[in-house]
C-alpha cells in the first residue's frame, strides 16, 4: 500500500514539474520570438510574458548583455529550462544522468525543436483566422501575426505573382517539416530520449 502511494506521489510529481517546465519553457521561447520580431510589448500577452522571464533574464544580462533583437539571454535561460527540466524528470524516474555534454545537447535539440513547432502553431493559427475572423483585433491574434510575419515577409518577396494568392505558408511549411525531420535524426543520432524534451 505505500509502496503504490509513493509511486502516485512521484508520478504526480513529475507530471507537475513537467507542465511547470513545458509552460516556462514556452514563454522563454515567445520572449525570444517576441524580441526578434519587435512585437507589440504594450500587448497584455506580451507584458505578462515579459513579467515571468524577466528575473531570471536580469540576472543573465549582468553578464550577457543583449544585443538588438536577438538576445543570447533568452537562449540561454530557454536552455537552462530544457536542462533542469531533463535532470528532475531523470532523476524522479530513477534514471542515471547522462554527461554534461549529451545533456547540453539534447537540451539545445529540444529548444531549437520547441521554436520550430512554436512557428509552425503560429502560422497554423493564423491561417484558420484569416479564413475564420479575418479582421479581428484580439490581443493573441495581433501577437500571432506580428511574430509570423518577419519570416512571412521575406518569402512572399521572392515568390512570382500568384494573382492575390499567397503561397508563402506553403514554402515555410515545407521549411518547416524539413527541418524537423533533420532535427528527429540528430536526436536519434544524439541518443536522446524524445519524451524528456518539447519540440521533438
Amino acid at each position: 500500500g505505500v509502496w503504490l502511494i509513493m509511486a502516485a506521489l512521484n508520478e504526480i510529481a513529475r507530471y507537475l514539474l513537467e507542465t511547470a517546465a513545458s509552460f516556462y519553457l514556452i514563454l522563454t521561447v515567445l520572449r525570444g520570438m517576441l524580441q526578434l520580431a519587435r512585437a507589440d510589448f504594450y500587448n497584455p500577452i506580451s507584458q505578462f510574458v515579459v513579467r515571468a522571464t524577466n528575473p531570471p533574464l536580469r540576472v543573465i544580462h549582468r553578464v550577457i548583455p543583449s544585443a538588438g533583437r536577438f538576445d543570447p539571454a533568452v537562449l540561454i535561460l530557454a536552455v537552462l529550462v530544457q536542462v533542469l527540466a531533463i535532470v528532475a524528470q531523470l532523476t524522479l524516474s530513477g534514471f542515471s544522468l547522462p554527461d554534461i555534454t549529451s545533456l547540453l545537447i539534447w537540451s539545445v535539440l529540444g529548444v531549437v525543436g520547441l521554436i520550430i513547432n512554436t512557428y509552425l502553431i503560429a502560422l497554423v493559427v493564423m491561417i484558420v483566422i484569416s479564413w475564420v475572423a479575418p479582421g479581428t483585433r484580439h490581443p493573441a491574434v495581433l501577437l500571432t501575426y506580428q511574430i509570423t510575419e518577419p519570416i512571412m515577409s521575406p518569402v512572399r518577396s521572392m515568390l512570382p505573382s500568384m494573382g492575390g494568392l499567397d503561397f508563402s505558408p506553403i514554402v515555410i511549411f515545407i521549411a518547416i517539416n524539413m527541418i524537423q525531420i533533420a532535427l528527429s535524426h540528430m536526436a536519434t543520432a544524439a541518443g536522446l530520449p524524445l519524451q524528456l524534451v518539447m519540440g521533438i
